[in-house]
């Protein structure tokens, strides 16, 4: 079970916007999550909560190029994935020493981002998501969620292979959160084990999202992002026992003692 950091480096993500607006602020947060014991940071420089709107090329670079060359630098063991859809953006950064592009439309927004993930062999993360952030979380609807999902994520790990990616450097995600109410995410939460047949490793990220906050509150009152680390923690630990290989997470020390815990009761 690996841990991938969440850091944001745009001003208007849902749980962090804001915070990590410098070079020097958000340097300071990836060294505290290396020593709490991620093994992947994740970046991101463009918001995609649900109702964001997009940012330019130049301006989302503006925000990661700085912080991935520093980092890179500081802890060249630690793998940088870069939460992106632009190839432009996935190409210099990777340049610049991340490894990993983390992209949400599983390679549909950007027809040249196969070939820079080819050009570079880079590790790619493809996500299930229904419409853009923008409108995603607009009325999304399945007849079978789980089985919707899975086959998308077959199609798009198909076409990724066929554009030359390797299947050994393609990562799948079911998109918790990414068009899906609260019972479509429990829906695949529940059936995480679907997945694995799949036979890629399976990236899950709860962190702190709104059906989290649902379940914790009140339909039309849920709980504030803020007050979520419970419920994260505990999806998490569904998640771990259902297989899944990477925790995507903003809180990484309560996740690495979790998972310790787990794995300690597990192997005894």
């Amino acid at each position: 079970m690996q841990i991938m950091g969440i850091l944001n480096l745009t001003p208007d993500s849902f749980y962090d916007g804001g915070r990590y607006g410098s070079v020097e602020s958000a340097c300071r947060r990836a060294e505290e999550m290396v020593q709490e014991g991620a093994d992947i940071l994740d970046l991101g420089g463009e918001s995609t909560r649900p109702g964001s709107q997009p940012v330019s090329a130049e301006e989302e670079l503006s925000r990661v190029l700085p912080v991935v060359k520093k980092i890179s630098k500081r802890y060249p063991r630690v793998p940088i994935s870069v939460d992106t859809q632009k190839s432009e953006v996935a190409r210099q950064a990777l340049q610049e020493g991340a490894s990993i592009i983390n992209d949400i439309s599983a390679l549909r927004s950007d027809p040249g981002m196969a070939d820079v993930l080819r050009q570079y062999r880079a590790q790619v993360l493809l996500m299930h998501m229904r419409g853009s952030p923008r409108t995603m979380q607009q009325s999304p609807r399945y007849k079978n969620v789980v089985r919707e999902v899975k086959s998308f994520l077959s199609q798009r790990v198909r076409w990724a292979v066929e554009q030359g990616i390797s299947e050994s450097r393609i990562w799948i995600d079911p998109g918790i959160g990414f068009g899906k109410t609260l019972r479509h995410n429990l829906g695949i939460l529940r059936d995480l084990k679907s997945f694995l047949s799949l036979k890629l490793p399976l990236v899950v990220g709860c962190s702190r999202k709104s059906f989290i906050g649902g379940i914790l509150g009140e339909k039309k009152f849920p709980l504030p992002a803020e007050e979520r680390l419970e419920g994260s923690l505990a999806a998490a630990c569904w998640s771990y026992w259902q297989g899944v290989s990477i925790l995507r997470v903003h809180d990484v020390g309560s996740t690495k003692k979790m998972i310790q815990v787990l794995s300690a009761v597990q192997g005894y």
